[in-house]
């Protein structure tokens, strides 16, 4: 059993499920039909690469290319640094970032997000999210707070309960495999 207020061991265990999970099912999550009533032309959708065992975003960044937004992908310089979004032409060729990650070249366009692809370690379905504990992401959130929002994860990365800190923002909504999660 999981101690639900332990951060780190609430990764390890939602890594270990998810690891399970793909290897038994792949990590590919559908285009939802509630994500495509967000998309119009001219809005910015950030979505990432996955990295390792990661629910994979790119169908719904297909859709919102196929509706006419623009996607950014995540740049990380460090673990200090905060993130920005950097356009991506989704035909273009990646960098190699830190951690593990592909990401556009540093001279790419910055984009102000309309909608954020975030993904996930773990999550409730009150819509709290535990990520990777570099707090990227927050500060993410906290810099376009108007920005929807959005979790990709596999089901298996959902448990009862998060530790919840101040600076914290619950998701508007969360997709799996399975389902749209919203509150």
């Amino acid at each position: 059993m999981i101690d639900l207020t332990d951060k780190s061991a609430i990764r390890a265990a939602t890594r270990a499920a998810r690891a399970r999970f793909v290897a038994a099912h792949g990590r590919v999550v559908p285009c939802p039909a509630p994500f495509r009533t967000l998309l119009s032309h001219g809005l910015t959708v950030a979505s990432y690469v996955p990295v390792g065992s990661e629910a994979d975003p790119m169908t719904l960044a297909r859709v919102a290319v196929e509706a006419g937004c623009a996607i950014a992908l995540p740049h990380v310089v460090d673990r200090a640094t905060p993130i920005r979004f950097l356009a991506w032409d989704t035909e273009a060729a990646l960098a190699a970032g830190p951690f593990g990650l592909s990401q556009p070249h540093d001279h790419a366009a910055e984009l102000e997000p309309d909608i954020i692809l975030t993904p996930l370690v773990a999550f409730t379905r009150a819509l709290d999210r535990l990520g990777q504990g570099a707090g990227h992401y927050d500060r993410a959130f906290a810099r376009f707070p108007d920005a929807k929002r959005i979790g990709v994860a596999l089901s298996a990365q959902e448990v009862k309960a998060l530790p919840v800190d101040p600076w914290d923002m619950p998701l508007h909504a969360i997709a799996t495999e399975r389902e749209w999660i919203t509150a």
